[in-house]
């Protein structure tokens, strides 16, 4: 019995720390302010070359498999399926796995039209087009999500979205969660 008081215990003080990270407006205001200075990394990464380059490759000439790719089938694939493992191997997954921290726990690069470029980890959707995190960076604007356990990693975080852009036209959407527990930490 008492083996079961202190699992109560712990969990509800668990669930208590992750609550004192979230107010009414959103995040706590220091939480926010490490959760700003990424987003100000993040857009340096969007707009470097080597990203700009692999978003207008992608938009101008995307491969036939990955056009005809449908989300029922992206689902029934294995990480270690070829066609999956070909977006954590390619040049720009390279350049993100560069990018990574301790606190970053996922990201991903998308096309105009919502098609993944590159990511870290195979992402629970193959398009991200419909949904704020791709459409909001699409209108070029950025974009923050609220705290969730993602579905690929796992991990209590919480995502930001900046476009990729052209000059001035966003081409394309990056996406990178943070995990809260690390970047509380960091």
């Amino acid at each position: 019995m008492l083996k079961l008081i202190m699992t109560a215990v712990a969990s509800l003080c668990a669930v208590c720390a992750g609550l004192q990270q979230v107010t009414a407006q959103g995040l706590e205001p220091a939480l926010q302010a490490r959760l700003d200075a990424k987003l100000k990394l993040v857009q340096t990464w969007a707009a470097d070359g080597a990203i700009v380059s692999a978003v207008k490759a992608h938009n101008a000439v995307p491969s036939a498999e990955a056009a005809a790719m449908t989300q029922e089938q992206w689902k029934t694939l294995s990480v270690l399926d070829p066609f999956v493992r070909s977006f954590t191997k390619n040049p720009t997954a390279i350049f993100l796995k560069s990018k990574t921290t301790e606190a970053l726990s996922e990201a991903f690069l998308s096309g105009a039209h919502g098609l993944k470029i590159a990511f870290l980890a195979k992402t629970s959707n193959w398009s991200h087009k419909g949904k704020p995190k791709h459409d909001v960076p699409m209108s070029g604007k950025t974009w923050q999500g609220e705290i969730e356990v993602d579905e690929s990693t796992g991990q209590r975080q919480v995502q930001i979205a900046v476009p990729v852009l052209d000059g001035d036209k966003p081409i394309g959407s990056l996406v990178v969660g943070f995990s809260v527990s690390k970047l509380t930490s960091e």
